[in-house]
C-alpha cells in the first residue's frame, strides 16, 4: 500500500492511498483537470480511482469533488455532518453514489480497511484516517486545532502519515492575515504549527511509524525547508535521527 499526496496546501488538497486494485482519493480540492494531471504524473489513469473519501467541507478539500464524482461515477464516502454541509457546493450528484458513514466506524473500499477519526477543527464534522491492507496502516492527518490523546491513539501503528505543518509562528504573527483569522489558525480548531508538527511527530515515531509526509503548508505563512529543519531538529532533541529512525518529507503544493 501506498500514499502519495497529489497536492497539499492552502490552495487545495487531495492525496492518493492504493494497494492493488484499489485506489481512494482522499479529498479533491482542486478541479477536476487538476487532479487528472497529477494522476497521469503518477501513471494512474482518473478511470482507476475506485472511490473518493472527504476529510470535511472546506473548499480546498471538496472544490473538484462534484466534477470528479459524475464524471467517472465515482462512490463519495463522508459522515452525516460533511455531506449536509457540503452537499449543496457539489453541484447536480447521483445519490446512488453517497456513502454515509458513521464516524464511529471502519469501512471497506475494495480491499482497503478505512478508519475515520475524529479531529479538532472548524468544520461540521471533520475525521482523518486510517487505512489498513494486509497488516499495514497510514493515516492521513491534516487541518488539525491541537494535539490529542484520542488522535495519537487513531494514528498508532501507522508505517506512513500525512501530517499538517501548516504554519510557522513567527510567520503567522508578523504576517498580513487580519487578527480574526490569526486567531482562528492558532486556535484549538485551526491549524497545527511547525512546532506542534515537530512534537506530533516524535509521538508518532515513538509509536512505530517510519515515514512522516508534512502537508498543508500555508503558502503566505511556512515555506517548505523551515517546515521540515523545524520537525526535524524536535526529533533530533529527541534523540530520533532522520534517515535512520524516520524518513521526512515534504508534500509538493
Amino acid at each position: 500500500m501506498k500514499l502519495i499526496p497529489l497536492k497539499s496546501g492552502s490552495r487545495g488538497n487531495a492525496a492518493l492511498v492504493f494497494a492493488d486494485k484499489t485506489k481512494i482519493l482522499v479529498d479533491c480540492g482542486v478541479s477536476g483537470k487538476c487532479i487528472e494531471t497529477a494522476l497521469r504524473g503518477i501513471d494512474v489513469a482518473p478511470e482507476e480511482l475506485s472511490a473518493i473519501v472527504v476529510t470535511h467541507e472546506h473548499i480546498d478539500h471538496i472544490a473538484g469533488v462534484g466534477v470528479m464524482m459524475r464524471r467517472y461515477k465515482l462512490p463519495v464516502w463522508a459522515n452525516e455532518g460533511t455531506w449536509d454541509a457540503m452537499r449543496g457546493q457539489l453541484g447536480k450528484i447521483d445519490d446512488g453514489l453517497a456513502h454515509i458513514f458513521n464516524t464511529d466506524s471502519a469501512f471497506e473500499i475494495g480491499e482497503i480497511g478505512v478508519k475515520p477519526f475524529p479531529i479538532p477543527h472548524d468544520a461540521a464534522e471533520p475525521v482523518g484516517y486510517s487505512f489498513m491492507h494486509k497488516g499495514e496502516k497510514m493515516s492521513v492527518a491534516t487541518d488539525i486545532g491541537e494535539l490529542k490523546k484520542d488522535l495519537f491513539a487513531a494514528i498508532k501503528g501507522s508505517r506512513t502519515v500525512l501530517l499538517e505543518s501548516n504554519h510557522d509562528v513567527n510567520m503567522l504573527e508578523i504576517g498580513s492575515y487580519p487578527p480574526a483569522l490569526k486567531r482562528r489558525i492558532r486556535g484549538t480548531l485551526g491549524h497545527l504549527s511547525n512546532d506542534e508538527a515537530g512534537l506530533a511527530a516524535e509521538f508518532l515515531v515513538k509509536m512505530g511509524t517510519e515515514q512522516i509526509i508534512l502537508g498543508h503548508l500555508s503558502e503566505e505563512n511556512n515555506y517548505p525547508k523551515l517546515a521540515e529543519q523545524t520537525v526535524v531538529c524536535a526529533l533530533g532533541e529527541a534523540g530520533i535521527k532522520c534517515g535512520r529512525d524516520v524518513s521526512i518529507t515534504v508534500a509538493a503544493s
